[in-house]
Order: structure tokens, then sequence, then C-alpha cells
């Protein structure tokens, strides 16, 4: 199963209006835009019930230095973590050998 992606509010402000405009039918639409058909629908059915209140989240938000780093801190632990047991079955097997 694939992640889930997620629009900004702009993005989703312009697939509206291009869907609007007619000049492509949805389905090339949605293919150039890289979403679903029913998607655009779906999208075009909220700004229009709720206006400019419509599509509120934050979108994808850009991957930021700090959290790369945070996720580099805990890929590094646990790796450590992997070799320090790697590092003592060794030591337990060596004893063992002749």
């Amino acid at each position: 199963m694939g992640r889930r992606v997620r629009f900004s509010k702009e993005f989703k402000l312009e697939a509206v209006r291009l869907l609007d405009l007619g000049k492509k039918s949805a389905v090339q639409l949605a293919l150039e835009l890289g979403v679903r058909r029913n998607q655009l629908y779906k999208w075009k059915e909220q700004l229009s019930g709720k206006g400019e209140s419509a599509f509120r989240g934050p979108g994808r938000k850009p991957a930021s230095q700090e959290s790369e780093v945070a996720r580099l801190k805990r890929e590094l632990a646990k790796v450590t973590e992997e070799r320090d047991i790697l590092k003592k079955a060794v030591a337990y097997f060596a004893r063992e050998l002749p």
C-alpha cells in the first residue's frame, strides 16, 4: 500500500479551476495532475459547499532539516544497537570454538 499523498490548498484550488474551465476532460486533467478523477469532483464539491474555508489543512509539509536530523539520529541509534548485539553474538560464538 502506498503512502498517502497530501496536496496543498493552492494545488486543489487550481485543479478545481482547471476542471471548471472545461478545456480538458476530468480524466485527462486527473492524469496530468496525478490524482484520481473522483478526487477532483470531491474537491469541487468541498469548494462549492464551504467556499473559502474549504481545504483548511496544511497540505504536504516540506521535510525540514530538523526532522531529517531527528530521523537520522533515530536510525543511527537503531543501527548502533544492532551492531552491539552482533558484537556480543560474535564474542559468544568465538568462546565456544575449540
